[in-house]
């Protein structure tokens, strides 16, 4: 590949920083200093932590690359490096034009300057000069929308207010190469829809590069062509953004999403009955990440130590925010489709419920199941409280449908039908004049 058609170029990239590891708990800074007066030779052990190991990839013009990793792989990092604002340990970046960057609120911004003088700091660090800041000026502002506040010193703008403005003047001055963290999220839906719009139109119109990291894979479907995936720190896969994606999500097949009690001594419960596991699976594999278009099938594990007991399993969905969304159980209710055990007597033993929730129901988002045994019907024996979390990804599946942001914990993909009810009456329709109609409006 020619060096004229790249962006940037990345070989090698490694960064280490050393951990320290002290075996003295101090519970007051006068035993630490006490200590340290005791033992003025002792060695702190220290451990060498490779943030970023051996990461190679190219970028070319034009192209907007997602990048994606779960937390701690390396993402926040990687674009410090390519932003310069910190120092590889090993490796070689080659840039090939001016980068731009938002990483995290308030980046690049001084707190006792005003947004008009950040708009001109933040011009001037990427090595523009005043006239073609000043060409930028009225559209930074009309972006941002914090016309009013111009003057005002930008510590006291709120969140949103810092993002707005720092991601018009990355968007606006004219950047070869645009970074942007997760730091998006902090702003609201329609803010959110407009940089991806922005982002949109840097690259394809203007042929400028975009790299872009964030959680919501249905942002990073919608916007990029590529993406890379980091796991612990280097480059797992890169390729076109739906296989990086599915493997981001197979890769979670191989984590969490499941919580195990191996025997009933460390169980919830109690003589008559105890949890022994909770689980999430999909595509027939135990993950904690899954599609929402796909089936979430919930299996509730446990031990029956009472013979002809009736024993009842439920959970109840939570989002990451801790509310409830629904309740569901082997349960007299009128939202249960009965299985062959609900009212029987079992016999002692090890058992699974297991109840599904269909595909297209969730929302991009992260969730948690409480579960709870009950024998009886209503005598609650056990109770484990967010015993398992999980997380559901729009992979950009419906896309195509609705480019925007979904509200709500849910997003159920319900039939909707209209039709027309009777034409409209003569009378009536001659009965409004133009000024009428104009006043109902």
């Amino acid at each position: 590949m020619s060096s004229k058609d790249l962006a940037l170029s990345v070989r090698g990239l490694s960064k280490s920083y050393s951990i320290a590891h002290n075996d003295q708990k101090h519970s007051t800074m006068g035993e630490a200093l006490l200590h340290r007066a005791k033992n003025p030779f002792q060695r702190t052990q220290k451990e060498t932590f490779w943030a970023l190991k051996g990461v190679e990839f190219d970028i070319q013009k034009g192209d907007v690359v997602g990048i994606i990793g779960r937390n701690g792989a390396g993402k926040s990092t990687l674009l410090k490096i390519l932003s310069q604002i910190t120092e590889p340990t090993e490796g070689e970046i080659r840039l090939y034009g001016r980068v731009g960057s938002l990483l995290e609120v308030g980046t690049g911004f001084h707190p006792e300057l005003t947004g008009r003088e950040n708009i001109y700091l933040n011009g001037a660090i990427l090595g523009m000069r005043k006239s073609e800041i000043q060409r930028q000026f009225d559209a930074i502002v009309e972006f941002a929308e914090v016309e009013r506040f111009l003057d005002t010193p930008v510590k006291r703008y709120s969140s949103g207010m810092y993002v707005r403005l720092a991601f018009a003047v990355a968007a606006h001055l004219s950047p070869d190469i645009l970074i942007v963290d997760e730091v998006l999220a902090v702003g609201d839906a329609n803010f959110q829809k407009k940089c991806l719009g922005k982002m949109h139109e840097v690259a394809e119109e203007q042929g400028r590069s975009v790299l872009f990291v964030s959680h919501n894979m249905g942002s990073l479907a919608s916007l990029c062509s590529r993406a890379i995936l980091l796991v612990g720190g280097r480059v797992h896969s890169q390729g076109t953004t739906s296989d990086v994606i599915s493997e981001y999500i197979a890769l979670g097949r191989d984590d969490a999403g499941e919580r195990i009690w191996a025997t009933p001594q460390e169980a919830p419960g109690n003589e008559k009955v105890r949890l022994h596991a909770v689980r999430i699976v999909s595509k027939g594999a135990i993950t904690a990440d899954t599609d929402i278009s796909e089936e979430v099938e919930i299996q509730v594990d446990f031990w029956n130590f009472k013979a002809g007991a009736e024993i009842s399993a439920s959970i109840h969905l939570l989002t990451s925010g801790g509310i409830e969304i629904l309740a569901s159980g082997n349960i007299p209710s009128a939202n249960l489709i009965r299985d062959d055990w609900f009212g029987k007597p079992y016999p002692t033993g090890l058992y699974r419920s297991t109840c599904v929730l269909p595909g297209n129901f969730l929302n991009d988002g992260g969730y948690s199941i409480s579960a709870f045994l009950l024998t009886d019907v209503s005598n609650v024996e056990v109770i484990a409280r967010e015993a398992v979390s999980f997380k559901a990804h729009d992979t950009g599946s419906m896309r195509q449908e609705f480019s925007g942001e979904w509200l709500g914990a849910i997003r159920p993909r319900l039939a909707w039908q209209t039709q027309q009810i009777d034409a409209l009456d003569e009378t009536l329709h001659s009965s409004f004049g133009p000024g009428q109609i104009a006043a109902v409006k």
